[in-house]
């Protein structure tokens, strides 16, 4: 995996990253380029800039067919430089200066069995650092496998809200290609949590549900209208929360994370809502280690031992 390493104090810009990425769309977003250095500050450019990734797991709860099951949860945080107009990873740097926005990148997975046979989820996010001039989420994926079947969704960002195209095993839902108009992504609010807390939304607000909740609830890929409010943790002094709740969905997030930075996540709950089995959609996450780690170098045999170390 290649990933850009930057200085903030002198805006150089060198190259460390490698990763697998296909062809994307064509271009579908307007708007000014700009080059891969980004005005943040230098705390900001000495965590994420320095070529590696965070990499955290979490102790899962998830419901399913009526019972709670346990699992594993990992989120990896990294930054790279995405193509504006492909909106896929940039594989030359030298010829990608102009069409290049550095993004936090997400991706969120989840493992659970359900008795004999499991469950695989994986969400990517892709937001860009500077929100000053790119302030949406450039492109959205996720996908679910399980023994039934698996099913994909893709967002990107176009001149005037998303290109949603989604495609399921299940007849009623089939395959998809639809515009979304503008509006916040609940699966964004992560990376806009570490980036700056201070621009997550509140009040009353628009939102697209997450990606996994409108698998599981088969539920039509539409904004809904929504509240939503940050608080200091009752009797932690430096764990702040974000809520999110539903007005016309049974549906509520709650995201703790760090006060200071980098903003780590340490705790999320999602309840409410029903899958199409009837049975209520519940998932709980504790923080169980952390690492930085330059983990597409660490491929060999021995270091599965840093699987040891994460507790996967």
């Amino acid at each position: 995996m290649r990933r850009i390493f930057q200085s903030i104090l002198t805006l150089a810009i060198a190259v460390n990253v490698a990763a697998c990425v296909s062809p994307g769309p064509e271009a579908v977003v307007e708007g000014p380029v700009r080059l891969t250095a980004s005005p943040i500050d230098a705390k900001f450019g000495d965590y994420w800039y320095q070529g590696l990734a965070e990499i955290t797991s979490y102790d899962l709860e998830q419901s399913r067919y009526g019972a709670m099951h346990p699992g594993t949860a990992v989120n990896i945080f990294v930054t790279e430089d995405l193509s504006r107009s492909r909106q896929v990873k940039l594989d030359d740097q030298g010829n990608g200066d102009r069409d290049a926005v550095t993004v936090l990148k997400l991706n969120a997975t989840r493992k659970f069995n359900t008795g004999i046979y499991p469950y695989s989820i994986m969400t990517s996010v892709f937001t860009p650092v500077n929100r000053d001039r790119d302030p949406h989420t450039l492109k959205l994926t996720a996908s679910i496998q399980e023994w039934c079947g698996q099913t994909f969704a893709q967002l990107n960002r176009t001149a005037d809200g998303y290109r949603a195209r989604h495609y399921s095993y299940f007849e009623d839902e089939g395959d998809a290609d639809e515009q979304i108009a503008e509006t916040v992504l609940e699966d964004e609010l992560w990376n806009i949590v570490r980036l700056n807390p201070t621009d997550l939304p509140t009040g009353a607000i628009r939102v697209m549900p997450a990606a996994s909740y409108l698998r599981f609830s088969h539920s039509e890929w539409k904004p809904q209208s929504a509240s939503a409010s940050v608080g200091r943790v009752n009797g932690e002094s430096d764990l702040m929360e974000f809520r999110l709740t539903y007005d016309g969905i049974p549906r509520e997030l709650l995201i703790r994370y760090r006060a200071a930075f980098p903003f780590e996540i340490e705790y999320w709950e999602e309840s409410g809502g029903r899958s199409a089995a009837g049975d209520e959609l519940v998932t709980r996450a504790t923080m169980k280690e952390r690492i930085l780690l330059d983990y597409w170098t660490r491929n060999r045999p021995g270091d599965n031992v840093l699987r040891d170390q994460l507790g996967l």
